[in-house]
């Protein structure tokens, strides 16, 4: 592969490095020695819920508008986790979903095993509380069924009780029902699909505990059990609840903290019972532009309370979870890589609105092609934008691309989105060359405008010799290197010399997610044939 650099390499950083194959995953929670690190999960899996089927563990967590929605992460030992599928193919009404609602959709579910099937209930802030259920955790769900339908009403969780009667909890979101920090509760029909009762306050934050939400149902010894975070997501603690009856009056203790560590505002999460009588709390963490991460801590009932982590403070290292899980297996982690090889994406990747299949589609020669479409005034309201989250604290991803222009103004590459964005991208120009571009854009979700910043002159790699439309190629490799909450982007055009590009760009969480990393095509408005990018390869490595 050949191509000529017309613009003076004087803007340009040389490096030479080698392209990366993947290993290992860029971040184990497994230490490999019986104990592991927290994070479990560094990556933006917000507000998680897990639960226990036998030696099985399944987790999930909120996906706002981000598509499929609801992932599933299975484990066997609550430390190592990969992702088995997703229980949203699509958000609906489809025709809403079809641009991105940014922050909206699916907020902290619940998931639970009740009676043979797996049932996950979540809150959509704008329009109610929904459900959807299977047999099997990795495929098979139900459309979802709205169960209480309203504005305002998140965070739900049911209990099936031992004489087959249902509950539900759920908390306000202030944005919409104009009050927040308390608690409801109400009956639901035994099969969980619909309210039979009407909703009782069982507790109040107040001052001491102001935004009291996230709340999670138990029974255990005779009690129930609310677990549920306050404080806020950055400064809060977690509160555990108990009640000789599920409608209460609660008392309440602080189990969760921050105290003298740096984990700020560790709450909001699952208590798993193990088979081997252990239990255990996922909660997140918030890390600003890389999401809110997930933590596991022990929980000690010596004092009748669920006391989590080291006396309340959470544990940044701990022994694994007892387990059917040989010590020696290998370590593993969400996927992070993908070779396009098998036919459709790995589930590591979501789009920022519901799927058209004018999007793109992967190829029979192991691409991922995106199509160009005419892109609104910034990348904030695009929904075709192909993405995953960021997988650990400092990585490299590395891409193998061809962008294919049928005309001019046609343009795609690698994207770090949020609030605050920046891509490294290839622009067709009328003359047939490409134009290698940083754009970067400050405040898109406040409607700023998006800035092209030219870097170098391309030439093409190919050129088609048909006579009706033809498409003129360039082959590059694109990289984007993450470390300390900042992206410098690279390029290459044999894969093994890299100059760097452009202005280091300080990454942006999105609304309610962290910054994603992965690939969009564009175009200006215009008549006539689209262009496309194929993807061939990403690889994260350390």
């Amino acid at each position: 592969m050949r191509t000529n650099v017309l613009i003076a390499i004087a803007m340009l950083g040389i490096c030479s490095i080698a392209v990366a194959q993947p290993s290992q995953a860029v971040w184990q929670a497994d230490l490999g020695n019986g104990t592991f690190r927290n994070p479990v999960l560094y990556a933006d899996y917000s507000d998680p819920d897990a639960c226990a089927v036998g030696d099985d563990y399944y987790l999930t967590a909120s996906s706002f508008q981000c598509v499929p929605g609801l992932p599933i992460l299975h484990s066997r030992d609550l430390v190592n986790w990969r992702i088995i599928g997703h229980a949203l193919p699509q958000l609906e009404p489809r025709e809403l979903f079809a641009q991105p609602q940014h922050g909206a959709a699916v907020w902290a579910p619940a998931i639970r095993h009740h009676d043979g099937s797996f049932y996950i209930y979540w809150g959509d802030p704008d329009r109610g509380i929904f459900m959807v259920e299977s047999e099997r955790p990795d495929s098979g769900w139900s459309r979802p069924v709205c169960v209480v339908e309203g504005r305002g009403l998140i965070d739900p969780c049911p209990l099936w009780d031992d004489d087959g009667r249902c509950y539900l909890v759920n908390a306000w979101a202030a944005s919409r029902a104009g009050f927040n920090s308390v608690l409801t509760m109400r009956e639901l029909s035994a099969d969980g699909r619909r309210a039979i009762g009407l909703p009782r306050i069982v507790f109040d934050g107040g001052q001491v505990n102001h935004t009291t939400e996230g709340p999670k149902l138990y029974r255990r010894d005779g009690y129930y059990w609310i677990l549920c975070p306050a404080g806020g997501v950055a400064m809060g603690w977690q509160l555990a609840m108990r009640s000789r009856s599920v409608y209460g009056p609660y008392e309440w203790k602080r189990v969760l903290w921050q105290g003298r560590t740096d984990i700020n505002g560790p709450h909001q999460g699952a208590w798993v019972h193990t088979p081997y009588g252990e239990d255990w709390f996922l909660h997140f963490n918030d890390k600003g532009a890389y999401g809110r991460v997930v933590y596991l801590q022990p929980i000690d009932w010596s004092s009748g309370w669920p006391m989590m982590g080291d006396s309340g403070e959470p544990y940044e290292r701990y022994r694994k979870p007892t387990s059917v899980e040989s010590s020696a297996a290998q370590p593993s982690a969400p996927q992070e890589s993908d070779d396009f090889n098998d036919g459709r994406l790995g589930l590591q990747w979501q789009w920022h609105a519901n799927y058209a299949e004018t999007f793109g589609f992967p190829t029979a020669d192991g691409c991922m092609r995106l199509y160009t479409m005419a892109q609104p005034s910034t990348l904030w309201a695009a929904p075709n934008l192909l993405l995953q989250k960021l997988a650990a604290p400092a990585f490299t991803a590395t891409a193998k691309v061809r962008f294919s222009a049928k005309q001019a103004d046609q343009y795609g590459g690698l994207l770090l989105m949020g609030r605050d964005y920046s891509a490294l991208v290839v622009r067709s120009t009328p003359d047939s060359t490409f134009l290698l571009q940083q754009l970067t854009c400050l405040g898109a979700d406040e409607g700023q405008p998006e800035q092209a910043t030219t870097l170098a002159t391309l030439q093409p790699t190919a050129r088609d010799t048909i006579p009706y439309s033809p498409a003129t190629h360039i082959d590059l490799f694109l990289r984007a290197t993450i470390a300390d909450g900042r992206c410098r982007f690279a390029y290459s055009t044999d894969g093994r010399r890299f100059r760097t590009a452009g202005e280091p760009f300080t990454l942006k969480e999105g609304k309610w997610i962290g910054a994603k990393l992965g690939f969009f095509a564009a175009s200006a408005p215009q008549p006539g044939n689209r262009g496309w990018l194929d993807v061939d390869w990403l690889h994260i490595t350390k």
